[in-house]
């Protein structure tokens, strides 16, 4: 069982719990449920830069990142360093996120907040829109194609714009449908935690150009970004190089003027 499976499994104990914890109305009637969304999809299209900054303490694969910062001042600083948005993780036994990060992300800035999550269930649709996301994530690799029908139209019938990640060709054919907004590559190969720019480069050409292309892991350098702009990729995701420092803001403001 590789580690997704094991989150995948984790997940589903977890979302279950929740589910008899706080029922689908109770999610409804939270204040930010009206919201109206912004839309990453659209900030990336618009965008020179098309970095999304991410919130992360820590990984199954480097393990602690940075525990000490809280999400408020981390949330202001990628705002004032102008990204084009903000990932949030919210899973706690692997990541240390929680749907209070969110909350948190959203009192502090008005940027279009991503969803980092393992979804297996639309409930977590219904949480991410009741804590303030705009921008869901799905998985292709733990997910069927019927499973991402399913959740990307519930999602869009909630305003929140889709992002799917892939990981190879086989999970790019079974994923491509009009309820997506973002294809995202993830360039860490999930067996081995080996990370190649190579994978979002291979697949970029099978993307349609209907969706925004983002691509994910292992973007640490602006050197990066320029190998990656010509491929038709319009949206970066980044997360350790900014959060293994003290004070990500300052260094996502660093790394957009050089950027630009």
């Amino acid at each position: 069982m590789n580690i997704l499976d094991k989150i995948t499994l984790d997940k589903r104990n977890e979302v279950a719990l929740r589910k008899s914890l706080i029922p689908v109305s109770q999610l409804e009637q939270s204040v930010l449920f009206e919201r109206p969304t912004v839309s990453l999809a659209n900030n990336l299209r618009q965008s020179p830069s098309g970095i999304i900054a991410e919130h992360k303490r820590r990984s199954p694969s480097k393990s602690v990142i940075n525990n000490t910062l809280n999400v408020q001042d981390v949330a202001k600083g990628y705002e004032d360093a102008g990204v084009c948005g903000m990932s949030v993780l919210t899973d706690g036994k692997y990541f240390g996120g929680s749907l209070d990060d969110l909350l948190t992300a959203r009192a502090s800035c008005k940027l279009p907040l991503l969803r980092k999550e393992f979804i297996i269930d639309e409930y977590q649709l219904l949480e991410a829109k009741a804590y303030g996301a705009d921008v869901i994530l799905l998985i292709a690799a733990i997910l069927t194609r019927d499973e991402i029908k399913k959740y990307s139209e519930f999602a869009k019938s909630l305003n929140l714009d889709v992002l799917l990640e892939v990981h190879n060709e086989e999970e790019l054919h079974k994923s491509v449908m009009p309820s997506l907004d973002m294809l995202g590559v993830n360039n860490r190969n999930l067996k081995t935690f080996d990370v190649s720019l190579d994978t979002s480069k291979t697949l970029s050409t099978l993307i349609p150009d209907d969706f925004v292309k983002v691509s994910e892991s292992g973007i640490s350098n602006i050197e990066a970004i320029k190998e990656l702009q010509p491929y038709g990729y319009k949206g970066f995701l980044i997360g350790e190089n900014f959060m293994k420092t003290d004070n990500p803001g300052a260094s996502a403001t660093s790394f957009i003027k050089s950027l630009l």
